[in-house]
């Protein structure tokens, strides 16, 4: 078998940013898949997994409600390696074109404090195992140490 895409980046090189992690077409539209990487594999811990599923939640629910990204967002969810988070937009996009709502979508879950949307048993199979708390620091963090200040070398894959 074929090592698909997302194994055949160096996680020993890749650094927390914002990445396209592949293009797809779907009839004759474009969908690019990016890797939010919130944490540097192999040496930082893993976010635990109430934050990510807190940080799905509100993510989720600010591109679905976002006045031009709602139409355009397809997936938001996280890595199975829980280092980040895979975004699925319909177009033709690089890393920079994403920046600005990133910054907005982080910026959102750094600074929520409302009952997180979504989380009821009605609603989520799995509505106990959130931390908001948490959320806003990882979002914090992200922002200050990655988003505020991204280069080409949080931008584009290492070689």
């Amino acid at each position: 078998m074929e090592k698909i895409t997302s194994f055949t980046i160096d996680h020993i090189k890749l650094q927390p940013g914002v990445y396209v992690s592949r293009k797809d077409k779907a009839g004759a539209e474009t969908i690019t898949t990016f890797d939010l990487r919130m944490t540097s594999p192999n040496e930082e811990p893993v976010m635990n997994t109430a934050e990510v599923h807190t940080i799905e939640h509100l993510g989720a629910t600010f591109l679905r409600n976002h006045p031009v990204y709602k139409e355009k967002t397809l997936y938001f969810g996280p890595m199975g390696c829980r280092t980040g988070f895979y975004l699925l937009l319909t177009g033709d996009y690089a890393s920079k074109d994403i920046v600005p709502l990133m910054i907005e979508m982080f910026e959102f879950i750094r600074d929520y404090k409302d009952e997180v949307p979504g989380a009821s048993p009605m609603d989520c199979g799995n509505y106990l195992d959130m931390n908001l708390r948490m959320a806003n620091y990882l979002a914090k963090k992200y922002l200050d140490q990655v988003l505020y200040h991204i280069d080409d070398s949080r931008l584009i894959y290492p070689e």
